[in-house]
């Protein structure tokens, strides 16, 4: 698209009240069979027409669809057992009870092809769907099988690659892999996780983007933001790997975060989704406040290569309250596209 600074949102959006208990993460369904499959479909329509109506260039399924961005993927897999449940210790900062990897892990049909069908049929506009990454997944469940982390996101990233080259068939734009343990497991990113990205990635003629935050706006992630001190230093180890790698987008979090901001010129040369909207609080930014962290970001990043986006996904928000937030997000780029424009050298 040729839209200067080009708004989307990272992830997810808050489902309607009557598909899924609104302000909470692992909602169950509240319909079931046909009546779920419509609700879906209809809970996507609305998600678009907000996204559009609000602004937002780069639209998604605002996940919609899926009741969590790692699980609902892994629960498509031969392989994983969800009856067979486990506590262990996610992004090493929280417990969680997960399924169990028992047998060599396989994708028998796509997962989300069908969704990016319907999504890619009811707007002209780009469209963008995210997967989660390799070593996301990987940190998402116990393995009783490989018994290797490293094994079994070489198992997931092939099986993702698979995945990622039908939804570009079905006409998605850009393909975003979610990482937020990049930002936890530091060596094993240097090691084989940028790597595995790779593979998920490889041979793909969409664009490619990795997501890699702080998590969404819950306590747990709350809490371990509140021990990282004054600067959040993650991105300077990740971000040189991902400079040199084949990803096309890198996106992070910004607003309100400790992460210096001069940590973005490490990409110089990659397109960079920079969230300029807080999703760990209710407050709704005002379009200066979007602004203002956008205007910061243009002395490391070309104009022509950042995108505005949001932190991480909204779903545990109020629907209100992130539909305000998507507009906040519009409003202060369009700011600053003013602004570019008025500096613009005049063709005579």
């Amino acid at each position: 698209m040729n839209t200067l600074l080009p708004t989307t949102v990272v992830g997810s959006l808050p489902k309607p009240s009557w598909l899924a208990q609104p302000e909470t993460l692992w909602s169950p369904w509240k319909l079931e069979g046909d009546a779920l499959l419509e609700g879906k479909q209809d809970a996507l329509r609305i998600a678009i027409h907000e996204q559009s109506r609000r602004g937002i260039d780069i639209v998604s399924d605002g996940e919609q669809t899926r009741q969590h961005f790692v699980t609902t993927f892994i629960e498509h897999l031969s392989g994983v057992d969800f009856e067979q449940r486990k506590t262990v210790r996610i992004r090493d900062r929280y417990d969680a009870s997960v399924p169990t990897v028992v047998g060599a892990v396989r994708r028998e049909r796509p997962v989300f092809v069908e969704d990016a069908k319907f999504l890619r049929a009811t707007t002209d506009r780009p469209i963008k769907w995210t997967l989660p990454g390799p070593m996301t997944m990987v940190d998402t469940l116990y393995d009783d099988h490989y018994k290797s982390r490293e094994k079994l996101a070489w198992e997931f990233a092939a099986i993702l690659n698979q995945e990622a080259k039908e939804l570009e068939a079905a006409g998605v734009d850009i393909i975003q892999f979610d990482e937020p343990a990049f930002n936890v497991f530091l060596d094993e990113v240097k090691d084989w996780g940028v790597a595995a990205l790779e593979r998920a990635a490889e041979g793909l003629r969409a664009e490619t983007a990795v997501h890699i935050c702080y998590g969404y706006g819950i306590k747990a992630n709350n809490d371990w933001k509140a021990t990282l001190g004054s600067q959040w230093r993650q991105y300077e180890e990740t971000f040189p790997l991902l400079q040199s790698s084949s990803i096309d987008i890198v996106s992070l979090e910004s607003q309100n975060s400790h992460v210096p901001m001069d940590l973005i010129e490490l990409l110089r040369g990659k397109k960079v989704m920079l969230g300029a909207i807080d999703v760990a609080s209710e407050t709704i930014e005002t379009p200066e406040d979007v602004a203002n962290t956008l205007r910061k970001a243009l002395q490391f990043v070309d104009a022509d290569k950042l995108i505005a986006s949001s932190n991480c996904g909204m779903a545990p928000f109020p629907r209100d309250v992130a539909l305000a937030k998507l507009s906040a997000l519009s409003a202060g780029t369009n700011i600053i596209r003013e602004e570019l424009a008025r500096s613009a050298p005049r063709v005579s």
